[in-house]
């Protein structure tokens, strides 16, 4: 048993990437898939009691020795010069959609975005973080976009189930209170049947200064260039208004008003 540790120690030691059972059982072979297990639970609690500076991970699929968060400051100034370029926000956003939709189609991702994904998909692609995965049902058979190893690999999951959870998600971002975003939190929301009482009132409550009042009918006037104007910006017509013009609606000619209105 001694003996499987130690050329398994040595065999994620060496390895630049996550070993599964099945990889180190046809390294080894003649060897269980069993003792396998055994000798690398056996190594992770050897790890944890001996105080070391790395530990045994699951990641990927499989198992790889990697350094512990109190060093990540040290580790870091040591490798800075080969970091990796960073994803930006629009390919962030897209990654998501992807790893919580797989698979999914192109039209989806940019339905829930709202934009043009072909170029993010395919710089996603290159960087090896999603793959195409297989076909849709819908008309012309759109292709099904899904993440890859390398993206378990790359955010530190062992399998897409330890990807955070909506109500993780809401408790980052909203806190324990169900979510609510910070902008929103201590605003009181009305009850059923209650709100401002006119516009002027919601206009007070969103910190806007109210409109002031407009004694004339608010209606589109002078609708061509030269129309004839009176002095209160009423359009001045020789034909008698209307009873429907004067309660604001607009024929297929051009808007009369009612001068008595606007002596008013």
């Amino acid at each position: 048993m001694e003996d499987l540790k130690r050329i398994i120690e040595a065999l994620l030691f060496a390895s630049p990437e996550p070993l599964s059972v099945a990889r180190i059982k046809s390294i080894l072979q003649g060897v269980e898939t069993e003792e396998v297990t055994q000798a690398l639970e056996s190594l992770k609690d050897d790890y944890a009691q001996e105080s070391r500076s790395f530990q045994m991970v699951e990641i990927g699929g499989g198992y790889q020795l990697a350094t512990k968060p109190d060093y990540s400051v040290f580790v870091g100034k040591l490798v800075e010069s080969r970091t990796r370029q960073r994803l930006s926000k629009a390919a962030m956003e897209t990654l998501a959609v992807v790893a919580y939709k797989q698979p999914v189609v192109r039209s989806a991702v940019e339905g829930i975005r709202g934009v043009n994904a072909d170029g993010v998909l395919r710089t996603l692609m290159e960087r090896d973080l999603i793959r195409i995965v297989g076909r849709g049902d819908g008309p012309g058979r759109p292709l099904l976009f899904g993440t890859t190893r390398e993206f378990l690999l790359q955010f530190g999951l062992n399998k897409l189930s330890d990807l955070p959870g909506m109500k993780e998600i809401e408790e980052l971002v909203g806190g324990k209170d169900g979510g609510k975003p910070p902008a929103e939190e201590g605003r009181e929301e009305p009850g059923p049947g209650e709100g401002p009482a006119s516009r002027e009132d919601a206009d007070a409550e969103a910190g806007a200064a109210p409109e002031p009042a407009d004694p004339i009918n608010k209606q589109e006037i002078g609708s061509g260039p030269g129309d004839p104007m009176t002095s209160c910006g009423c359009e001045a017509s020789s034909e008698p208004a209307h009873e429907d013009d004067a309660a604001g609606r607009h024929g297929s000619g051009p808007a009369e008003t009612d001068v008595e209105d606007c002596k008013n």
